[in-house]
């Protein structure tokens, strides 16, 4: 090997006095900056091949061993013929391993001057092949998607994204309605702040009906529909005429006692069902006699229900009837059809159990029209009375009872109720006598007493100062009906 050193002024030089000494295929071995010049040391061509060719006696010049699978020999006569050649380390690498694809690459050629090597030639036993082959086939084999895999794949990423995206569409639309909802209340919180100042006779109003028991919502409508240049007593009186005019009642008892039919009082525990009951039976006996009435209670869960109307209808000369259930109540009124006037007391049920749908389904199924009278609480919260309405409406009341009015500090929470939910009522009860405290309802007398009861707090229970907050949260009320002004 001969490596030459060549110096010149600048690269170009430097290359073209290599290429004049070693030839155009000489090898560039390394070039650098040296004195001002640049300096480059080069071999040929032939030099560099010789480099890449092993030495004649080196392990790397010996051709690579080729496998044969085909032909089967006593391993000892195998382990005798690689004994000569092989070193220690690879007898011990190739005993306990055996590979199958082996490559045999071309051997190298020897040069002319030595003989060339026998070709090696390595046998497998028959035993060491059988247990590789086992081996390979109870390799699991790489796992493959197919077309339905990767579709199901792609429509569970899909379904993943839109889901996603419709939380996210939820909440940013939850997020604009709270907006919307606070921009309402402060501009209603203005404007009636406004007013207040403008129209102190509305002022007036308002503390009125909130005082009485009314709903902010009512309130603000009515308020909204004022006529102008009107004082406080003249609007006072607009606002009961408005009142009475949208409070539907039953003008006579021709329209429950004389026609007759079959009537179920309904409600929540504790409301005064089997009172109301009682009461009506001894109205229908003074007019019709007992023999035209008849008496069921599908009350069997309260400790002595039952035999508290049983004590009525024996002191009225009326039988009772106790029912259980549907095909109960279904044979008792085929059996009454000949009675003027059947009056059901049913079991009180809280208006948020389950049970309510099936009492309705019932008195629905019973395969005669009967009538469903809903008793409302006068004691109760206005909250209270719209979710027992809601319960108990069904597919539509004929009417309702108000009861305890004796026992309410306020009635127009039951009167808002009555009003917005369009219900036409029938009767008011004051009291626990049977049957004198019953009464027709009265519009007038009814709206009269809601004002008359807090009179004495109109201008203690609100401060200025929070009649807009209660006027902007009446705005949000989707519970308010059109009423007719007149």
């Amino acid at each position: 090997m001969n490596v030459k050193k060549f110096t010149a002024p600048t690269s170009r030089e430097a290359l073209r006095k290599v290429r004049e000494s070693l030839g155009p295929d000489a090898v560039i071995l390394s070039n650098r900056q040296a004195d001002g010049g640049v300096e480059i040391l080069a071999l040929a061509n032939d030099d560099a091949a010789s480099l890449a060719m092993p030495a004649p006696h080196s392990p790397m010049a010996d051709p690579a061993p080729s496998l044969d699978l085909t032909t089967a020999v006593p391993q000892a006569r195998a382990d005798q013929r690689l004994e000569p050649r092989m070193e220690p380390r690879m007898e011990s690498r190739m005993e306990p391993r055996f590979e199958t694809n082996y490559p045999t690459p071309a051997p190298t050629p020897a040069p002319a001057a030595l003989p060339a090597q026998p070709v090696r030639r390595v046998v497998a036993s028959a035993a060491s092949f059988a247990s590789a082959t086992k081996a390979a086939a109870a390799a699991p084999a790489p796992a493959t998607l197919d077309v339905d895999q990767i579709a199901a794949m792609v429509s569970a990423a899909v379904a993943s994204a839109k889901q996603n995206a419709a939380a996210e569409m939820q909440n940013m639309m939850g997020e604009i309605r709270a907006m919307r909802g606070m921009m309402e209340t402060q501009l209603a919180e203005i404007s009636w702040g406004t007013t207040q100042a403008r129209e102190p006779q509305k002022a007036t109003v308002l503390r009125e009906m909130l005082a009485a028991g009314f709903s902010a919502s009512l309130a603000r409508y009515l308020i909204e529909k004022l006529p102008a240049n009107r004082d406080a007593a003249d609007s006072m009186r607009w606002i009961k005429n408005v009142l009475t005019r949208n409070l539907q009642t039953m003008a006579n008892e021709d329209a429950l006692i004389e026609q007759g039919g079959v009537f179920a009082l309904v409600g929540p525990t504790g409301v005064g069902k089997t009172t109301s009951t009682a009461k009506l039976a001894a109205r229908c006996v003074m007019r019709h006699g007992p023999d035209k009435l008849a008496l069921i209670t599908t009350d069997a869960y309260r400790i002595g229900a039952h035999e508290q109307l049983r004590i009525y209808g024996k002191i009225l000369g009326v039988m009772v009837h106790s029912v259980k259930d549907e095909a109960d109540l279904r044979i008792a009124l085929k059996e009454l059809k000949n009675k003027h006037t059947v009056l059901i007391d049913t079991v009180g049920v809280s208006q948020r159990d389950q049970m309510v749908t099936e009492q309705v389904s019932m008195l629905q199924g019973a395969g005669s029209d009967v009538k469903r009278l809903l008793c409302l609480n006068a004691t109760a919260t206005q909250e209270t009375l719209n979710e027992v309405v809601r319960a108990y409406q069904g597919s539509g009341l004929a009417g309702c009872i108000m009861t305890k009015l004796d026992e309410a500090a306020a009635i127009g929470n039951v009167l808002d109720v009555v009003i917005r939910q369009k219900l036409n009522l029938f009767y008011v009860s004051n009291g626990q006598r049977v049957p004198e405290d019953l009464h027709l309802a009265d519009p007038a007398y009814l709206i009269d007493r809601a004002f008359k009861l807090k009179r004495d707090v109109v201008n203690t229970q609100y401060l200025d100062a929070e009649l807009p907050l209660l006027m902007s949260n009446g705005q949000n009320e989707q519970a308010m009906r059109e009423v007719h002004l007149g």
